[in-house]
């Protein structure tokens, strides 16, 4: 994986099958023009926050569900060729999507830690934040002892990828999410874990964890937003 397309987005709750449906009908499209690889995963955990969460991102309403999905890809430049292909691809005009497209939210992320062997996951925490574009560094060293402790209680891959192409939206988009500012990147990353259950468990023990005390974050936590989710389609 060289290249990631990120998306949030809010789904109404009584139309889980229907979307899953049309993202397995994309999932072909997408798959034929070069993705190797598409996850879409169904909110389960995700709390509402005091300054940004994922609900706020996509404007989420009382019926609906946050979504957290992503397609990967061999290149950026795979993934760009992709993109203009699925834009104008016939398939596209019939393909109803049962949601609000407007606040979805995307954008291209360049992966700059992928550790774990990856599979089939039960289950998937998602995180979106902002980090200072000269704590890149400082990012990646926090992020690699965190990816090693996460494998030490059970997660199975951790990624964390940097914006490459983060456009700016009419009503929703990734910097209104995490309320960044103009020195500020935006990460998008994801834990992978075989259930919800081994999850939970080590979160617990990463939480007593004595080496999570010195895990000073290079960003403001406070603006991160993050969830727990159940994947309903893995391609």
């Amino acid at each position: 994986m060289a290249y990631v397309q990120g998306f949030v987005l809010p789904v109404p709750a009584d139309k889980k099958e229907a979307y899953r449906q049309a993202a397995a009908d994309f999932s072909s499209i997408a798959k034929e023009f070069g993705a190797t690889r598409q996850v879409e995963a169904w909110g389960d955990d995700v709390p509402d926050g005091k300054l940004t969460d994922f609900k706020g991102a996509v404007k989420a309403k009382p019926d609906e569900i946050v979504v957290f999905s992503w397609l990967e890809f061999p290149s950026k430049e795979v993934a760009d060729a992709a993109h203009q292909k699925i834009m104008t691809d016939p398939r596209m005009k019939d393909m109803a999507m049962p949601f609000d497209g407007q606040r979805m939210i995307l954008a291209g992320f360049t992966p700059i830690l992928d550790e774990g062997k990856g599979g089939k996951p039960g289950y998937v925490d998602g995180f979106v934040a902002a980090v200072p574009a000269g704590n890149k560094d400082a990012h990646l060293k926090m992020a690699t002892k965190a990816a090693g402790m996460f494998k030490e209680v059970g997660a199975i891959r951790v990624v964390e990828t940097w914006g490459e192409n983060v456009p700016d939206g009419k009503v929703t988009d990734y910097k209104g999410a995490v309320k960044a500012t103009a020195d500020e990147k935006i990460v998008y990353s994801w834990i992978e874990w075989p259930s919800k259950a081994v999850r939970d468990e080590g979160w617990k023990k990463m939480m007593a964890d004595e080496r999570m005390k010195d895990n000073a974050m290079p960003f403001d936590g406070k603006r991160m937003i993050y969830g727990g989710f159940a994947p309903i389609l893995d391609t």
